[in-house]
Order: structure tokens, then C-alpha cells, then sequence
């Protein structure tokens, strides 16, 4: 037993590390070839995707926790937000509205940040190679019940993805402030960790 005990500790890092590796935007990819419409909008979302990667990188039960404020929102809350807004931004990519209202609550931490990872890049496939026509008939659809409320894209450049940078900018700042800052190598210009 006590053999299978050691073995088993041998492998957990590197079992943790491979899930780790499987999670997109470690580093920002390739930009594509050619400025379209899609292929910047899909480069913004990929820009997200580096940071929130970074910002939810090694997060403790404290940091979940911590909130800089009596009435601002925790870690964990953000995060809630953030992929709400994550689901956004894929369902509007693939022409489906948004259904209201939505709870993440029983999400785990882990589930979150997958979800939210894996939603942005769908959304960035989804998005690049669509030229400045495709864009014009994508729009931002939320649907509560039987009635529904639709935005041009335009909107979803100034809110959603906007608001997803700004929320994953506080999430940064939340975590520096509870003691646990972001790996210092982060390089967003770039698009990938200094060495």
C-alpha cells in the first residue's frame, strides 16, 4: 500500500500538469495572416483568453473568497460573471440567443475557469474568418421566456468583451491584494510568459 502511495504522488504532479496543458490560452496563438473583422474580434477574444488564463492561474480557497470590498462581488462572484458572459459571447458567435436567467452557483472553481477558457475559444474559432457582411447579421440575442431582445454585434465589442477584460483586471487585483499575485512572467504584449 505503501508503494502504490508513492507511485501514485510520482504521478499526481505530472496528471495535474497534463489537465493543466489542456486548457487553451497558456499562450495567446498565432495571429491569423490577414485584419478582417472576424479575425480581430477573434484576436481580441484570444487576448482574453491569456489573460483570464493568468489572472485564474493558481488560485487558492482564500483568494475564491477574498472581495476588496463589504458590497463589491468575491473572486468567485466575478468569476460567476465572467462566464456568464463567456456563454455570451459563444452563443452570439454561433447565431443562438441567450437564455435568461442563468446560475452558476453550483459550478465548481475548476468547472468555471474550463468553461469560461474553452467557451472563448470556441467563440475566437467561431469568429475568425468572418468578414465585415458576416459580422453585420451576427447579433446579440437574450431571450427570457417567450420573448426575446436582440443588439447588433457592436454591442457585444463594447460589452461583453470590454467588460470580460475589465472583470478579469480586477480579478488580478484581488488576488495581488489577498497575497497571491499573478505568475510574474505573464507578458500580454506578447502573448506569451517571459522566459
Amino acid at each position: 500500500m505503501k508503494t502504490f502511495r508513492s507511485i501514485l504522488l510520482l504521478f499526481l504532479p505530472l496528471s495535474l500538469h497534463a489537465q493543466e496543458m489542456e486548457l487553451p490560452y497558456h499562450q495567446i496563438p498565432d495571429y491569423p495572416a490577414e485584419y478582417s473583422s472576424g479575425n480581430i474580434v477573434g484576436r481580441m477574444i484570444d487576448g482574453l483568453g491569456y489573460r483570464y488564463y493568468w489572472a485564474t492561474e493558481g488560485i487558492s480557497e482564500s483568494d475564491l473568497a477574498y472581495k476588496p470590498s463589504e458590497k463589491g462581488r468575491t473572486f468567485l462572484e466575478t468569476l460567476h460573471h465572467i462566464y456568464g458572459m463567456s456563454e455570451t459571447l459563444l452563443e452570439s458567435s454561433k447565431g443562438e440567443p441567450s437564455i435568461r436567467p442563468k446560475d452558476f452557483t453550483k459550478l465548481s472553481f475548476e468547472q468555471l475557469r474550463k468553461g469560461t477558457l474553452k467557451n472563448l475559444e470556441a467563440a475566437s474559432h467561431l469568429m475568425k474568418g468572418k468578414n465585415e457582411d458576416d459580422l453585420a447579421t451576427l447579433k446579440i440575442t437574450f431571450q427570457r421566456n417567450d420573448q426575446q431582445t436582440s443588439f447588433p454585434y457592436w454591442n457585444m465589442l463594447n460589452g461583453m468583451l470590454s467588460d470580460c477584460i475589465y472583470h478579469t483586471g480586477q480579478l488580478v487585483m484581488m488576488r495581488r491584494s489577498n497575497g497571491n499575485p499573478q505568475h510574474p512572467k505573464v507578458n500580454v504584449f506578447l502573448g506569451k510568459n517571459r522566459k
